[in-house]
């Protein structure tokens, strides 16, 4: 998780946004229709966005999606892996994968 990001990431206003975007999807992810895990905004979230909620809690730019496909979003098709030896953890922060 990006540090400016940290904040924003743990507040209920978030937490009820994206329990609230997960439930109206079923929980499944919107590409492939596995378990979705990750509530992904569309339009990234930056430094210069992350204060404007029609970016960080408009369910128009929010999509769920599995760890597979969000890391296929993110680091191309590696399936959840971005370089040997390394992965996203549940909480999307990069782990060593021996962990």
């Amino acid at each position: 998780m990006k540090p400016y990001a940290k904040k924003f990431y743990k507040s209920k206003t978030w937490r009820d946004c994206r329990n609230s975007y997960f439930q109206s999807k079923y929980g499944l992810c919107e590409r492939c229709a596995g378990p979705g895990e990750i509530v992904h905004h569309k339009k990234y979230i930056t430094p210069n966005n992350i204060d404007n909620p029609n970016i960080t809690l408009n369910h128009s730019n929010l999509e769920l999606v599995c760890r597979p496909c969000h890391n296929k979003e993110h680091f191309g098709g590696g399936g959840g892996v971005t370089a040997a030896g390394v992965m996203f953890d549940s909480n999307g922060d990069l782990i060593r994968r021996d962990r």
